[in-house]
């Protein structure tokens, strides 16, 4: 089943459930397709940047990841996004390096001309659930759901088990949302 995951590559809770799709797809042969949902793009029209990202940094680590889309592919968009979370993600070389991709690619993090591919990709991603989500934004065939957001990453069999009850709840008509208390805090 091939999955396609959204991603900002800074945001941290995206990280951990990449990770919980990277172990399901072992245990349930999904081939996850790597896309771009930059939180830069999503934001850009308010006020107010819920990110906080008053000078715009945000755009640097999504355009250098838009970069290596549009040259290396889905996989290679992959590769680099593991290798910005295992070095310094602002240390684009080191990433770049890591990946085993062309450090030349690392000034394309200043270039707005990838900017049009971010919003396009942004857009594309937030159609599949609506505009009140941001990042991640998992769709596999007619599926498309926003998370799941969580905190630990599931191994093995579990994180199989996830990837089913939320194919379950995601295709329930009129099924919106699902939280719970961050596991530390059960007693």
């Amino acid at each position: 089943m091939q999955v396609s995951f959204w991603f900002d590559p800074t945001c941290p809770y995206t990280w951990v459930t990449s990770r919980w799709l990277v172990e399901a797809a072992a245990v349930r042969s999904l081939e996850i397709r790597w896309r771009l949902l930059s939180l830069a793009a999503l934001n850009e029209h308010l006020e107010v940047d819920p990110e906080g990202d008053t000078e715009g940094y945000l755009w640097y680590p999504a355009r250098l990841c838009a970069a290596v889309e549009l040259a290396h592919g889905s996989q290679g968009l992959g590769r680099l996004y593991t290798a910005m979370q295992a070095t310094d993600g602002w240390e684009f070389s080191d990433a770049l390096r890591a990946a085993g991709l062309p450090e030349s690619l690392a000034s394309s993090a200043e270039d707005e001309s990838f900017d049009d591919h971010l919003r396009a990709s942004t857009a594309e991603g937030v159609n599949r659930v609506g505009p009140h989500v941001g990042t991640p934004i998992i769709a596999a065939g007619d599926v498309a759901f926003f998370g799941p957001v969580i905190s630990e990453v599931p191994r093995g069999e579990a994180a199989g088990r996830l990837w089913d009850a939320t194919l379950v709840l995601a295709a329930t008509p009129g099924f919106h949302e699902l939280k719970g208390r961050p596991h530390a805090e059960l007693s």
